[in-house]
């Protein structure tokens, strides 16, 4: 979908809101406890979000649960975060459907066991007709993984005489990315303090507002999430024009409109 200047301008409420959910293990280690227990604690504060996403009217949600570089941590505490996939996911799948929120695993569901493949499969199935909130959640994601695997999709047409690489163009690249049928994310959230994207949604995040928490990803409630909307919501989004570009197009609006 293509906005005009005037509409880029007056945007006050993200309708994407992805974030990456970072401070599991500090939060944590502050109170004494093993990394999986933060995890645990986190596991709450996603609930609490989508929650808030869904009252406020936000058609997506995405959130970074686990990378593809996470393999890379301790066996004990992967072992754990995919028991705890398995767990959240039984739990809370049919609250999900309840409230009419609709359910995508992106990523490179492979890798995981043929257990929880099945499990995600079925969650997905089940919500699939739900309209309130597109929840996405990011599972052995990557931003490279995502352009390379799209960029994968073209050549396989381009092999079979189908496209001429010529012909391609960012729009059609976009349209093989994960979440293409959703509007590209307008507010990047990360919390913990860390100031990177981290490979999360390298394409799609190349206009969108970030805003970086302090607070570490269990503590992250209604207030956190509304300062960040607040935040978003003061920021003028340009989108590569100027200040000038914009008023113009919104008293050209005024004047078509009549108001």
């Amino acid at each position: 979908m293509t906005m005009t200047a005037a509409e880029v301008s007056t945007i006050k409420m993200p309708r994407h809101v992805a974030i990456i959910m970072d401070g599991n293990g500090r939060w944590a280690k502050l109170r004494g406890k093993r990394r999986t227990f933060g995890h645990k604690a986190g596991a709450e504060a996603v609930r609490a979000a989508v929650q808030f996403a869904r009252k406020k009217g936000i058609e997506s949600l995405t959130l970074f649960a686990f990378s593809s570089e996470n393999w890379k941590r301790p066996e004990q505490e992967v072992s754990v975060l995919m028991e705890l996939f398995m767990t959240v996911l039984k739990r809370e799948v049919k609250k999900l459907h309840k409230h009419n929120v609709r359910l995508r695993i992106v990523g490179d569901k492979s890798a995981f066991s043929a257990r929880l493949q099945k499990q995600m499969h079925e969650a997905e199935t089940l919500t699939a007709g739900n309209t309130a909130l597109n929840l996405n959640i990011a599972a052995n994601y990557g931003g490279r993984w995502d352009i390379v695997q799209a960029t994968q999709k073209l050549a396989t047409e381009v092999k079979a005489g189908q496209l001429e690489p010529s012909a391609i163009t960012e729009t059609m690249l976009a349209e093989q990315l994960e979440l293409a049928d959703q509007p590209i994310p307008d507010l990047l959230i990360r919390t913990g303090g860390e100031h990177r994207i981290s490979n999360f949604l390298l394409w799609q995040l190349a206009y969108a507002e970030f805003y970086f928490s302090k607070v570490l990803w269990p503590d992250f409630d209604d207030r956190e999430f509304a300062a960040a909307i607040a935040d978003f919501s003061c920021r003028e989004r340009r989108f590569g024009l100027t200040s000038e570009q914009l008023q113009q197009a919104i008293l050209d609006t005024d004047v078509t409109t009549g108001e």
